[in-house]
């Protein structure tokens, strides 16, 4: 682990002995956690489970009621943090942003699916995730934050959709890479860009 990755994880250590709020939530469906993001729009994002981690496979639903339906468009913030007892997770077609940290540190997921209604991908969003073995980025994602896919040691297949505006994974080489720059975003072991 280096020194960036120590210090972020003992900062949020540390904010969250001092505020029993920093986690707080809206609602529980499921066994998934909820913030309400806009009663206006009916919209919510998921949030960090409270009371023990995210374990095993989830699937989160596009909708979920709470005396009302509202529509999932995020993944908050830190949400599966450190959840290493996840292994797969299953995003709906309602999701367009995933947040920085969102699955930090989730030693054990092998498998995410990421829908073709993604348009951002926050930083160090699966920085840690070394079980995981393969990423597809879809063609509407825009935006990919720093070291989203850092100390991702299993990592040996990037993909991303033909179509993308903004990055490409040419050659197969493993790699996402921002087009109008030739820039390396994230790579597997081994990467060579042609």
């Amino acid at each position: 682990m280096n020194k960036k990755h120590f210090l972020r994880g003992l900062a949020l250590l540390l904010f969250a002995l001092v505020s029993p709020t920093l986690w707080a939530y809206d609602f529980e469906a499921g066994g998934i956690y909820y913030n309400i993001t806009s009663e206006e729009d009916l919209t919510a994002e998921v949030t960090r489970n409270t009371t023990s981690p995210y374990k095993g496979d989830i699937t989160i639903p596009s909708m979920v009621n709470n005396g009302k339906t509202y529509t999932v468009t995020s993944i908050g913030e830190s949400a599966f943090y450190g959840c290493d007892g996840l292994t797969k997770v299953v995003l709906p077609n309602s999701v367009t942003t995933i947040g920085s940290s969102a699955f930090y540190n989730c030693t054990g997921l092998t498998s995410v699916t990421i829908p073709n209604s993604v348009t951002g991908i926050g930083e160090d969003v699966f920085s840690g995730c070394s079980g995981l073995t393969s990423v597809t980025i879809p063609n509407s994602v825009t935006s990919i934050g720093n070291s989203a896919f850092e100390l991702c040691s299993g990592l040996s297949s990037i993909t991303v959709e033909e179509g993308n505006p903004v990055y490409d994974s040419r050659n197969n080489c493993n790699a996402i890479i921002k087009t109008s720059t030739n820039e390396i975003i994230a790579g597997c072991k081994n990467t060579i860009i042609p």
